[in-house]
């Protein structure tokens, strides 16, 4: 017999009574994550990851040190040099941000991804936040390409997630919160992107970028039409700016 809350029950009858149950499944663990931190941050967050496995594996193989994933053949070619964008490797737009330099690069990108890029996500809806986060990263290309180095690689999220935080801030300014914690953290950001090897450029076009697609949309907020029109002519408009300047270097 088997100890019950109330006197004991028989085993067969446990066993019987066990079997009409149907056990709990398990969620997997993404779509765990998908749902706390966002489907459209946490796939972000994967991309980025496997790309840099790529990246690592592609180093290995070429007989580097996988974690120097900087030397990786497929890391050259995805990473932005701007004098390649101008001979036409208009792709490098966008894998660049992609492309990480070391764990440690990647590690500290995907943690201010998942902590602004789950918020921001909350606030502005899968689609929305998706296309701020595009907008940003060409932002950061196109200074780049701009301003930038002719032959000076660029790699890394961080444009994008500069463009979040502008995001943010004009979130946090429609809804009339206090933004002084934000604009610390962004002041101490701009600061470190003066240090050596760090793209203020970049940093700075993803800010700007990401401040007027999100404004984009929140002015826009009753008006999808318009959210999705803003949002394609600030797409379209960055597109034109670096391959019509790449084409005037070229052409110059």
């Amino acid at each position: 017999m088997t100890p019950a809350s109330v006197g004991f029950q028989c085993p067969d009858d446990v066993r019987a009574g066990n079997a009409g149950v149907r056990p709990v499944r398990q969620t997997p663990l993404l779509r765990r994550a998908g749902r706390q931190f966002g489907v459209t941050t946490v796939s972000l967050i994967v991309l980025n990851v496997a790309v840099f496995v790529v990246t690592a594996v592609s180093a290995g193989l070429a007989g580097a040190n996988p974690l120097d994933n900087e030397l990786s053949p497929v890391f050259a070619q995805l990473a932005q040099i701007p004098v390649l964008v101008q001979l036409g490797e208009d792709w490098r737009l966008l894998t660049a941000a992609f492309l990480h330099i070391g764990l440690m690069h990647l590690v500290l990108n995907m943690l201010a991804l998942l902590v602004f890029g789950s918020e921001l996500e909350r606030q502005l809806g899968r689609w929305r936040y998706l296309t701020v986060y595009v907008v940003s990263l060409l932002g950061g290309a196109v200074a780049l390409q701009l301003f930038g180095e002719p032959g000076r690689p660029v790699a890394g999220a961080s444009a994008a997630i500069y463009g979040l935080l502008g995001g943010l801030a004009v979130v946090m300014m429609s809804r009339r919160e206090d933004l002084r914690g934000l604009l610390t953290l962004l002041a101490i950001n701009v600061l470190v992107s003066f240090l050596p090897g760090v793209s203020l450029l970049g940093h700075l076009g993803g800010l700007v970028a990401g401040f007027v697609a999100t404004g984009v949309v929140v002015l826009a907020r009753r008006r999808t039409e318009l959210q999705v029109l803003g949002l394609m002519l600030l797409t379209a408009a960055l597109v034109v700016v670096a391959l019509t300047v790449s084409t005037l270097v070229v052409l110059g």
